[in-house]
């Protein structure tokens, strides 16, 4: 925008407009917003954009306004012919119109979609990369049976970004291992109805439901004999696959249920079958040792 000519006050004006909206257009998505005193929807509206703002300040949005009567010059760069008008701004340029939007959820919906299509990180995108690795360590240790390690990763981890379901998802897999259902339940209950359909929280809802099921055996000897009299002792073999997922030993427990839905697929309502799919699910659907067992029951059931 030209200033050879203008007045002191639209020069000012004009700086103004860059540093406060054009420069953090660079990084930041900018919500623009012409408004006026006078203007009873703009009245209206502002809270609506304000709490929006803040909600998505995070994501790197950022809320600007411009008094129409007091900074004429920018309002008539934009074309501005009826207010309230709001624009959405990224790195000086113009990239949505979002007057059409007077609700906070049409308002959401819309950013939602811009910042799908444009390289806006604010601080949730860089402090989740930046926790990226910590949380695989995480999870590596988890999985190497470190159990007080993960979990005191996982704990400070929590403590840096309570909301990260990834973060959350480990804390309750690593306090379930440490016996600890119940707290690991409690932060379950914490979980916003927004994230709790996440795969990673559905991972800990198996975890801590199979723990819940997996009830610890002293001694597996006596299940094993009768198992070795009836193989068709179901009830025996069911108990000793919850007895084995208690003690960690998930291979022997897998074993067990799939023998148990080769021989009869529709025991006790299916119940093996649905033990076994969360074992799956806690291990995770992508691992290795998770797709051979995949394997192994449709082996059973399709053959």
């Amino acid at each position: 925008m030209a200033t050879l000519g203008m007045s002191a006050a639209d020069r000012e004006a004009v700086e103004a407009f860059r540093r406060d909206v054009v420069e953090p257009s660079m990084t930041s998505l900018v919500i623009l917003d012409f408004w006026a005193e006078w203007c009873g929807p703009c009245k209206a509206l502002t809270p609506i954009l304000e709490k929006v703002a803040a909600d998505y300040a995070g994501k790197g949005v950022v809320l600007a306004k411009v008094n129409v009567d007091e900074q004429k010059l920018i309002a008539s760069q934009f074309r501005v012919q009826s207010i309230p008008t709001v624009y959405a701004l990224f790195q000086g340029q113009l990239v949505a119109d979002l007057t059409p939007a007077r609700s906070e959820s049409q308002l959401k919906q819309m950013l939602d979609q811009i910042l799908k299509q444009i390289p806006v990180q604010g601080e949730e995108g860089k402090l989740a990369e930046d926790m990226a690795p910590l949380i695989a360590m995480g999870e590596e240790v988890l999985e190497g049976g470190d159990v007080e390690r993960a979990l005191s990763i996982f704990t400070q981890l929590h403590e840096m970004a309570s909301d990260n379901v990834q973060v959350i998802a480990g804390l309750v897999r690593a306090l379930v291992q440490a016996g600890q259902l119940d707290e690991a339940e409690a932060l379950l209950g914490q979980v916003p109805a927004d994230k709790a359909k996440d795969a990673a929280i559905g991972r800990a809802q198996a975890a801590l439901a199979l723990a819940r099921e997996a009830t610890p055996v002293d001694d597996l000897g006596p299940l094993r004999a009768r198992i070795a009299a009836d193989p068709d002792d179901h009830e025996a073999r069911f108990e000793l696959a919850g007895g084995l997922m208690a003690a960690g030993d998930r291979d022997g427990a897998a074993d067990a249920l799939l023998e148990i839905i080769a021989r009869d697929r529709t025991w006790n309502e299916g119940a093996p079958r649905q033990r076994l799919l969360k074992l799956l699910e806690v291990v995770g659907l992508e691992d290795g040792w998770a797709r051979e067992q995949r394997r192994r029951l449709s082996a059973i059931l399709f053959t």
